[in-house]
């Protein structure tokens, strides 16, 4: 006669193993030795970055004789490239403190702008039934697949000439000079952005409880208030990611800024004096390599102070409860 052991509930015999595909590659991927290859990665990709820091702040005859490793050896720091980048007097210099300052102008109004239309554009799409909701819908998911490259030469037209019809003046030129310009480019980048802006919003948007919309109204909330209090706060997260791209492809922009901007002193960005230093004076490495990171300091604090909502917008959608 045999017995048996009853087994007491929520004790557990084996480990249980993962049944689908996902579960695997998860299990996989939680390994010891995935977090040894991603360490690894980690170095392997942060070690050039490591060196152009070191060699941003080594002196002139240094950078120019001897690697960066050789500083472990012979540590020698300066600040003289970075004052000269930022501060420079002769034509050689960097002179980017001007520069860094039209890159600010420049960046945030382009990264305000979209979000606030997106954001009001995605509401409406989403929760007010409109005739052609879908179709338009569809035109703006569509607007993504065109070229940046094939809107240049119009916008450009726009901006000089105006719109004329049938020899009758519809818009004039803008006519706009100097620091005017700047007024082009936030134009030239915000519609480039609103397509995959209110695309991404909208995702998040829609996704958006329907009894929650039900009850503002109840409370007599109109569209603008169930956007401001209720909408807003809930997709913080999809708003820090989209903000987060958005900065750092117009701080990094070369082409748009270069069209709409100019190369003048009074309006061009950090990337256009970077690309005239890269040209003119790449034996200066020591200055390109300063430059460099003053170019992405502010991208860096950005990212980082952005970073817990820009990885809560990720996951967003991916986990219930």
């Amino acid at each position: 006669m045999t017995t048996t052991t009853p087994v007491l509930a929520g004790e557990a015999t084996a480990e249980p193993m993962p049944r689908t595909a996902a579960g695997r590659v998860r299990k996989r991927l939680n390994s010891r030795t995935a977090t040894i290859v991603s360490i690894i990665i980690a170095l392997v990709w942060t070690v050039p970055t490591f060196g152009l820091l070191l060699s941003s702040f080594r002196p002139e005859d240094e950078i120019k004789t001897t690697g960066w490793w050789t500083f472990f050896s012979n540590p020698q720091l300066t600040f003289e490239n970075y004052n000269e980048v930022l501060f420079g007097r002769s034509s050689s210099s960097g002179q980017l403190a001007n520069y860094f300052v039209n890159s600010l102008v420049i960046t945030i109004p382009s990264v305000l702008f979209p979000i606030a239309f997106a954001a009001l554009a995605a509401y409406a799409l989403s929760w007010i039934n409109f005739r052609g909701r879908d179709w338009l819908y569809i035109a703006v998911f569509a607007l993504q697949i065109v070229p940046l490259q094939m809107a240049l030469v119009p916008l450009l037209s726009f901006f000089s000439r105006g719109i004329s019809l049938g020899g009758i003046t519809l818009l004039p030129p803008w006519d706009l000079d100097n620091e005017g310009k700047f007024i082009q480019v936030w134009f030239a980048h915000t519609c480039f952005a609103l397509p995959f802006a209110v695309f991404l919003l909208h995702n998040f948007i829609s996704q958006l409880p329907g009894e929650l919309m039900e009850a503002a109204r109840v409370d007599g909330a109109g569209h603008s208030k169930i956007f401001r209090s209720v909408v807003l706060p809930l997709i913080t997260p999809a708003l820090a990611s989209l903000a987060i791209f958005q900065f750092l492809w117009v701080w990094n922009d070369l082409l748009v800024a270069l069209i709409f901007a100019g190369g003048g002193r009074e309006t061009a960005p950090l990337t256009v004096r970077l690309a005239e230093l890269a040209g003119t004076r790449g034996g200066e490495w020591q200055r390109l390599t300063a430059g460099a990171f003053v170019s992405i300091v502010i991208p860096l604090i950005v990212f980082l102070s952005l970073q817990r909502y820009f990885v809560r917008g990720l996951l967003t959608g991916s986990v219930k409860g």
